[in-house]
Parts: structure tokens; sequence; C-alpha cells
């Protein structure tokens, strides 16, 4: 799933270069998506090269190539975007039963597996859309979950590596909209983006850190940030 803008962007650099043969320049598309800055249109760049949708040419003026559409653009310019959603998560999903929040006497029973929802895709790099419909379930030990109500994202990107948690992982989160220094949490940004980050607070500043060299930290304001849920585990598949 593309965001708004990172939709509306791509299908900009698309028409145009259907039209003129060549990528738009950078004014021309912060002016076609109504930005003040130069520098938002450099971070949907980012976020489109990240997914896998363009590709940028070293040393070339204008070097975009775009590597392939989503399928509402395919075939067609504007259109019905897709909607992002970043709040989403119905209550109740993915809340330990009750029976199973205290240890019962063995009786040669495995016990009951909760069903999480998953609900979508996080990046562990640059900021992707997520939390969005519900696409299917995992079932989770119930071990693995404390009260309240959980959700499950699978993880795109290598950014936080280093902490364990590998492009394909499926990381459960807790909901909640507070974090305490450390925690890795899903954080939406500007209302539009989420990503997979450790969380800490830095004066009246919030700071994403990655777990990858790589990647670098990233500083907002405290109404730029939205704690979306705690990291509680993690799926893989061999």
């Amino acid at each position: 799933m593309l965001t708004p803008k990172q939709y509306e962007l791509l299908s900009f650099i698309n028409q145009r270069m259907k039209e003129r043969g060549i990528p738009p320049s950078y004014d021309e598309m912060k002016e076609a998506l109504g930005l003040r800055s130069k520098s938002g249109i450099h971070r949907l760049i980012t976020a489109l090269e990240e997914r896998g949708f363009i590709r940028r040419l070293p040393h070339r003026a204008r070097a975009i190539e775009i590597v392939r559409l989503p399928e509402t653009m395919a075939g067609r310019l504007g259109g019905g975007r897709q909607q992002f959603m970043p709040d989403v998560i119905e209550g109740g999903l993915g809340r330990k039963p009750e029976e199973t929040r205290d240890p019962a006497p063995d009786l040669g029973q495995p016990p009951r597996a909760v069903v999480v929802p998953v609900m979508g895709r996080i990046a562990a790099g640059v900021p992707i859309s997520a939390i969005q419909d519900h696409t299917h379930d995992v079932m989770v030990p119930p071990e693995m979950l404390g009260t309240g109500d959980h959700f499950a994202l699978e993880v795109r990107g290598d950014s936080m590596i280093e902490a364990g948690i590998l492009d394909g992982d499926t990381v459960i989160i807790r909901r909640t909209n507070t974090a305490q220094n450390g925690d890795i949490v899903v954080a939406l940004v500007d209302d539009e983006e989420a990503t997979l980050k450790r969380f800490r607070r830095k004066g009246g500043s919030i700071a994403l850190e990655a777990a990858n060299p790589a990647y670098e930290t990233r500083i907002f304001g405290p109404d730029r940030v939205k704690v979306q849920g705690v990291l509680v585990g993690l799926l893989r598949r061999y």
C-alpha cells in the first residue's frame, strides 16, 4: 500500500514521463503536490525507491526510472487513490482470553493459542504506510501476550536487524499510545507514515532510532509522532 502522497507523486512522475520522456524536476514535483519544500519530495522519492516502485540512477540529472506501478495505477493515470487509515485497529482484537492469563494446572493439554489479526506491513527502514485492513490472522502462544489488545504487522526492511528483527518477520504489537525510552514501537509520523523504531525522548523532541548503522536516527517534534503500539513478540518462518 502507498500513502496518498506517495501514490500522487508516483502518478505525477508516470504522467510526465509519458508526456515528455523525462521525469519532472523536484521543483515541479513540489508544485504539483503542493508541498512547501523539496525535502518533502526527497522523503517521498526515498520511500518509493525503498518500496521498489522507482530506481534512481547515480550521477545523472533527473535520473528516475519507474520499476513498477501499483495495480490501481497500471493502465490508467489518476483514478481513485488508495486510502490510508492510520488508526483502524479495533478494540478487542488479539486480546488474551481471561482463562489464559493465569496458569492453569497441567492437565496434559497444550495451551490454547490466541488469534492475533495481521493489520498490514510495517517498514523497518524508510517509513511506509502501515496498519491498514485486517489481512489475515496468526496464532500466537498465550505466554507471549500480556493484557490488552494486540495486533501483528509484517516487517519490510532491515533497519532493525541488530535488534534481531529481520525482513519478513511478523512482529506482535500491544496497542498503546505511550512508550518508555528504549521501547521498540510502531510510530506514526505526521499522521501519514508508520515505522518500526526504538523510541527515545530527547529534551522536547522524540528520536526514532534504527538498529542498523546504515540508517540515521530521525528527530521529530513531539506533535509529529504518535505511538501506535509497543513490540512484545516476534514470529519468524524458516
